[in-house]
């Protein structure tokens, strides 16, 4: 079908398609529109569970917790910053990078921002937030100069490769957990859940099996269907009396009304940056801007594959304008109140479609924005039902295994320790700097020195003094 065609008659049609240049790729506005509704439908899950994951529990859960406020408020409040962060940055890769991607918080390191840096590491999470928005500068400012190249080959290419499945191992665990599939033990850590008794454990399983078949059988949206199957009928269980209400279906009947004031998040970041501590600081944010410039690397040059966009090279043309709109949007969020914004996988949904402008990011960005809407129903969704969209998602990073090169020692043991340290220690920093250290040390060893940078040798060593510091006691000392 010409795309010329779909354009005549309407001048305001004839106007979108030269804009974005639907002859040139072999489109029209009816296939973008279909294509950007799919991306949509397969990642508007984030909607919700962003800010379950965000949102903090005194005493229970860490995460974003802001006096005078409820858990449900706070919980409407970022699924309004995540929307909008997410708005930000699609619109800018609509009309600036014209190409048919999307973006939000990603998965990954919003629970890094909540289990690690703000639960482990014990910091602020107005100082997080601080992290996010100073990794956003830097990806802007190494995306302007051009830098991209340079930063890839910084890094040692079995941590690249690793760093999905770990973070997938890392999601897996944080949902398992509370779904009650995986519960805490004296002997072993961790132990099989009362998966027979525990209403919620038993809810979750079948929630979660039913959105792996939907996700199986190609439904568009499956995710999100998942989370709002399993919560209604958690719903229709606790009104039936088959559970003591507050079991499946926490504040039934209590719901607060909307919160659209956003005010308490944004600008908090400013504060964060009182009395940071140099050390752990540095390591947020060198976490944050490496899961988020390779993440949305790979993410761009995959879909782009998908597209056909790549030249004779296997390179994305002008890759840096996608890579702004993530940086800008990165830079919002960190200053409206949600962790790192990054271009998402399931855009590939949408360029399957037949989406190849930024006519498709376009209508995401728009029906995020229609998605405020349904802000009040974040508050109504338990934790339990939202986290299985992490297992899904985790099973899914796991495919990335196959890209590591197991039989070539310098990969797989600087792959291996990646993927099980982040895990094993909640922490994707740690994941990530583990196999940094072990890189040239297992080079060194197979005598192939002339094969390591000395951007290499510097990282390592960053991070043993990282590591000394952070578990000899040093600060306490200092303290």
């Amino acid at each position: 079908m010409s795309s010329a065609n779909s354009g005549e008659g309407s001048p305001s049609s004839s106007w979108v398609a030269n804009f974005f240049g639907f002859d040139e790729h072999d489109t029209d506005l009816r296939t973008e529109i279909i294509a950007g509704v799919t991306t949509f439908l397969t990642m508007s899950y984030i909607v919700v569970v962003n800010p379950a994951i965000m949102a903090g529990i005194p005493n229970e859960k860490p995460g974003v917790i802001i006096d005078g406020y409820s858990y449900a408020e706070v919980t409407q409040m970022l699924a309004v910053v995540t929307i909008l962060s997410a708005a930000v940055a699609i619109f800018i890769m609509a009309f600036y990078a014209n190409r048919p991607f999307a973006q939000a918080p990603g998965l990954g390191l919003n629970a890094f921002f909540a289990f690690t840096v703000v639960g482990a590491l014990g910091i602020p999470w107005e100082t997080a937030l601080a992290a996010v928005f100073t990794e956003g500068i830097i990806f802007i400012l190494l995306t302007a100069v051009g830098a991209r190249e340079y930063i890839i080959q910084l890094f040692p290419e079995p941590v690249k490769f690793a760093v999905g499945t770990g973070i997938g191992l890392f999601l897996a665990i944080i949902g398992l957990e509370e779904m009650k599939v995986v519960v805490d033990d004296p002997a072993t850590l961790v132990t099989l859940g009362p998966v027979a008794s525990d209403p919620v454990a038993i809810l979750s399983v079948l929630g979660l099996f039913l959105t792996i078949l939907l996700y199986a059988q190609g439904i568009r949206g499956s995710i999100m269907l998942g989370i709002i199957v399993t919560t209604a009928v958690g719903w229709a269980v606790t009104i039936a009396g088959i559970t003591e209400p507050g079991v499946l279906a926490a504040g039934m009947g209590n719901l607060p009304s909307a919160q659209y004031d956003i005010t308490p998040l944004a600008g908090a970041f400013i504060t964060g940056f009182q009395n940071v501590e140099a050390f752990s600081f540095a390591l947020v944010v060198f976490t944050f801007f490496f899961v988020d410039f390779f993440d949305t690397a790979g993410t761009l040059v995959g879909v782009s594959q998908v597209a056909g966009f790549l030249d004779e090279k296997g390179d994305l043309p002008d890759i840096e304008k996608p890579l702004m709109a993530d940086a800008v949007g990165t830079t919002v969020g960190g200053m409206i109140g949600t962790s790192t914004v990054t271009t998402y996988i399931e855009s590939a949904t949408g360029v399957e479609e037949g989406g190849r402008t930024g006519m498709t990011a376009l209508v995401v960005g728009i029906l995020f924005l229609l998605s405020l809407i349904i802000v009040p129903l974040a508050a109504a969704i338990p934790l339990y039902a939202s986290h299985i969209a992490l297992v899904v998602v985790a099973l899914i990073m796991l495919t990335n295994v196959v890209d590591i090169q197991w039989d070539d020692l310098s990969h797989a043991i600087p792959a291996g320790l990646t993927i099980l340290i982040m895990p094993l220690t909640f922490s994707i920093a740690y994941g990530i700097a583990a196999g940094i250290v072990s890189y040239p040390i297992v080079k060194l060893g197979e005598g192939k020195l002339d094969e390591t940078r000395l951007g290499h040798w510097v990282l390592a060593a960053a991070f043993v003094l990282y590591f000394y510091v952070r578990t000899s006691g040093v600060l306490q000392a200092v303290a």
